[in-house]
């Protein structure tokens, strides 16, 4: 019997295991694998917000030099198709490669932390004393039994859909596209379109490619995004032959009722508890501040765990409610075009031109 068995090795589930006590037996299952170059990746863009990087700060965590992409851009350009305004902003995110990102910080889980990688789970059932859970390895099943589960799997959560089918929350379907750069200067460019997507699309210059991305409605994303690259061509974006697409879920929360830190020693961190600001969808901050928050609970005692839980996850919930409120702003189209038009915040960006 396991004390705790952590579902996912993303930046809540990797934290969490950083800084559970030694005297807990703990075991993690992880889709991703560091030794096979075709096993899981998280599609994403791949920027380190503020937000998140302050979160590292806590830990006096500093990133190695492999985790970092080529260039380093520090603002984006911010397109409104319905309005046709083109402005800059000054933004200070860090370009990394997120798979290398994310087993940077799997590589900080210590050794006493039982760690299965290449692993997807494949079933949790609750009884009386615990949960099981069942798991596939490299071609083998696998099974064991813990007091404790933790969801840290991200969007598309299985322990969320297992032990939680009717927690319904806004889904959108991310796809992004990754292309050879062939632009002339590498570039950050945030889009909204509102005419294909009520959030907003990416594109992003990195280590010699380019990727083009967005989160759309599920019903019509495939054909949003298809829709938005035409868009785009008139405004010099080079999305022609694909070296390769990626999607996957993201969460938009919309209100408080779409948190669900857990119940029954069962809980949820980073995305799967709804954790993702429904403005930028930023998580990687939120994952890493629930996971240990969850960490400070769980290393307190396993009794009563839940509700110690929920209390001390009332900063990130009230944070990201607030987030709806400037989601008004950047999503309203008419709100929008008035702070484009305004031009407030800003910069004018003059093009780079070598000398003779």
């Amino acid at each position: 019997m396991y004390d705790i068995a952590i579902i996912g090795l993303g930046p809540a589930g990797a934290t969490l295991a950083r800084l559970l006590h030694k005297g807990l037996k703990v075991i993690a299952i992880d889709k991703k694998s560091d030794s096979l170059p075709q096993g899981f990746r998280k599609p994403c863009g791949g920027l380190l917000a503020p937000d998140a990087q302050k979160a590292l700060a806590k830990f006096d965590l500093t990133l190695p030099l492999d985790v970092l992409a080529s260039p380093q851009i520090f603002s984006v350009r911010t397109i409104d198709l319905k309005s046709c305004l083109v402005r800059y902003y000054q933004r200070f995110y860090i370009n990394l490669d997120r798979h290398k990102f994310d087993m940077w910080l799997r590589s900080l889980v210590p050794e006493h932390i039982e760690v299965h990688g290449n692993a997807r789970c494949s079933g949790i059932e609750r009884f009386e004393g615990g949960y099981r859970v069942k798991w596939r390895e490299n071609g083998e099943d696998r099974c064991i039994e813990a007091r404790c589960v933790v969801g840290a799997d991200g969007a598309f959560s299985f322990v969320r859909r297992c032990l939680y089918p009717n927690a319904n929350i806004r889904q959108y379907l991310a796809i992004q596209q990754w292309f050879v750069d062939e632009h002339a200067s590498p570039f950050y460019s945030s889009i909204f379109a509102p005419s294909v997507t009520d959030c907003y699309a990416w594109g992003l210059s990195k280590d010699e490619h380019f990727i083009f991305g967005g989160a759309f409605p599920v019903r019509s994303a495939k054909g949003g995004f298809n829709a938005l690259k035409e868009q785009l061509k008139g405004y010099g974006f080079q999305l022609d032959s694909p070296v390769k697409t990626e999607a996957c879920m993201v969460l938009r929360p919309s209100g408080p009722s779409d948190f669900y830190c857990g119940k029954d020693d069962a809980f949820l961190v980073g995305e799967a508890a709804g954790f993702i600001s429904p403005s930028s969808l930023e998580g990687i901050s939120y994952a890493i501040n629930s996971g240990y928050e969850l960490s400070r609970v769980l290393n307190e005692s396993l009794k009563n765990a839940n509700k110690r839980y929920r209390r001390r996850t009332f900063r990130i919930r009230a944070k990201l409610v607030l987030k709806n409120l400037k989601s008004l702003f950047m999503y309203t189209p008419a709100l929008r075009f008035l702070i484009m038009k305004s031009g407030v915040k800003s910069i004018r960006v003059q093009p780079f031109d070598s000398a003779d």
